[in-house]
């Protein structure tokens, strides 16, 4: 697991390995090594036995963006084999429950007033919620100043606490703050409104047109794995997927499952590195 507990990755991780490790009769442990927006734990996987036992959360960031924003990739695509595409997940912008903003126009017009003093938290520099923010920024014409955290989780601890007024996040980190009444949701960043989130505007129908992202996570295992294990590890977390109870819980909290061949999760991470990367040289950043 490339990011620290309590993030949404390490959420879905332990809600999917749970049973997993029923069907296959051993432990799923999470491994956290967080760091570098997912880097560290990808190449800590990278570079273990492709015996079966070792997956590595592969993450949207991490597998399509990264290598647009680090000018020195401690891995490559080719390291990996996919096992499956998990989900697919829209963000929520989120506040700190005591500013007064309720709307998406209400930030426009704060950080337009106010330049580069509205501030958002992220899971790291060059983690998609990063992107998520600069591309707000961007195409709504404002200044935000972007302050960088170890992981979902601590970034959202950082909103609650008031070092940063907001974040773009992962639902199942967040909506419990909101349900706390912590954090106030103000809208999510898919093309569409979330089927997670319904009631939720999105961030284009909420003032900036044409703005869409939408993270997504899967399961990968070192290069070289043994086929039979890729197949019976791709059959149990489709089984785990198809479980209508499962799916409930997973849509309950922002996440839109998905399943499917491990050739469809590799066309997908495909697809979104060439999207990301003329985006990312636009807004020229880069990590060295």
């Amino acid at each position: 697991m490339p990011w620290p507990p309590g993030g949404g990755a390490d959420v879905i991780a332990r809600l999917l390995g749970n049973p997993v490790a029923e069907a296959l009769g051993k432990p799923v442990i999470i491994d956290n090594r967080g760091g570098a927006a997912g880097n560290i734990g990808a190449v800590a996987a990278a570079r273990s036995p492709a015996d079966g036992y070792t997956m590595v959360f592969a993450y949207s960031g991490t597998h399509s963006i990264n290598r647009h924003l680090y000018k020195d990739m401690p891995f490559e695509e080719k390291d990996f084999a996919p096992v499956i595409f998990l989900t697919s997940v829209p963000q929520m912008l989120v506040v700190n429950a005591n500013l007064p903003f309720k709307s998406v126009q209400d930030i426009i017009t704060a950080a337009r007033a106010n330049p580069g003093k509205l501030t958002y938290g992220s899971s790291g520099n060059g983690a998609i919620n990063h992107l998520t923010g600069q591309l707000f920024s961007d195409m709504a014409d404002v200044k935000l100043l972007h302050v960088p955290y170890k992981g979902g989780g601590p970034a959202a601890a950082a909103v609650m606490a008031g070092e940063v007024d907001m974040v773009f996040g992962e639902p199942s980190t967040l909506l419990p703050h909101v349900a706390s009444g912590k954090l106030r949701a103000i809208a999510t960043t898919g093309a569409k409104r979330s089927i997670s989130l319904p009631e939720l505007p999105t961030i284009a129908e909420a003032g900036v047109p044409g703005y869409d992202v939408t993270s997504w996570n899967g399961v990968l295992v070192p290069a070289g794995t043994p086929a039979d294990a890729i197949k019976k590890l791709n059959q149990e977390f489709n089984k785990v997927l198809a479980n209508p109870e499962m799916r409930e819980r997973l849509i309950k909290i922002g996440y839109e499952p998905i399943g499917g061949a491990p050739d469809a999760f590799s066309k997908h991470i495909d697809a979104e590195t060439k999207k990301w990367g003329p985006v990312i040289k636009q807004s020229g950043l880069q990590i060295n």
